[in-house]
């Protein structure tokens, strides 16, 4: 029964380092990415396997599939070459990486506070447009992202959270 048990840790140890990889890689490569689609020469939002990718990359033979792409499913049948561009730099496509990257050393266009690093699971910053109109990152498609860099403001989430909350009524003391 002791050695049963002994082997059975042993097991169990082993399978730690492999589980630790995997879920580093799943991390990796799950999440929309922005690619310049090389048969159009636009940026459009796709996203790979992530399960077969971390697979794959753990057993050193990373072999990525999309799993959905914005010209889909017209384009189904590509031949998948913006691949390559995800491959090259598997975190430099993700669109979480590129907003936070947009945000880095900004000041809020509203209040001018900083803005600090992008967390998940915390209120997010927004941004302003031209018109004045404040946005949040999930009301944008991702193919807006190059000319939302471009033309708009960053703001910060207490300045989002404000313009996001109906006004309040004062109650008259007569």
């Amino acid at each position: 029964m002791t050695l049963l048990l002994v082997f059975a840790a042993v097991l169990v140890l082993s399978c730690v380092p492999l589980a630790y990889v995997l879920v580093r890689n799943y991390r990796r490569y799950r999440g929309p990415r922005v690619v310049l689609c090389p048969e159009t020469i636009t940026p459009e939002e796709v996203e790979v396997g992530a399960l077969r990718a971390a697979w794959g990359a753990a057993r050193d033979d990373l072999q990525l599939r999309l799993t959905s792409c914005s010209r889909w499913p017209e384009r189904r049948k590509c031949g998948q070459r913006c691949l390559t561009q995800i491959e090259g730099s598997p975190d430099g496509c993700l669109v979480r990486d590129r907003v936070a990257h947009w945000y880095v050393g900004c000041k809020c266009a509203l209040c001018g506070g900083e803005i600090g690093q992008i967390r998940r699971f915390h209120r997010n910053p927004g941004l302003v447009g031209p018109d004045g109109k404040i946005r949040k990152w999930r009301d944008l498609e991702v193919e807006e992202l190059p000319e939302a860099f471009a033309t708009y403001r960053p703001i910060c989430a207490p300045c989002v959270a404000k313009a996001k909350q109906p006004p309040t009524q004062k109650k008259s003391a007569a």
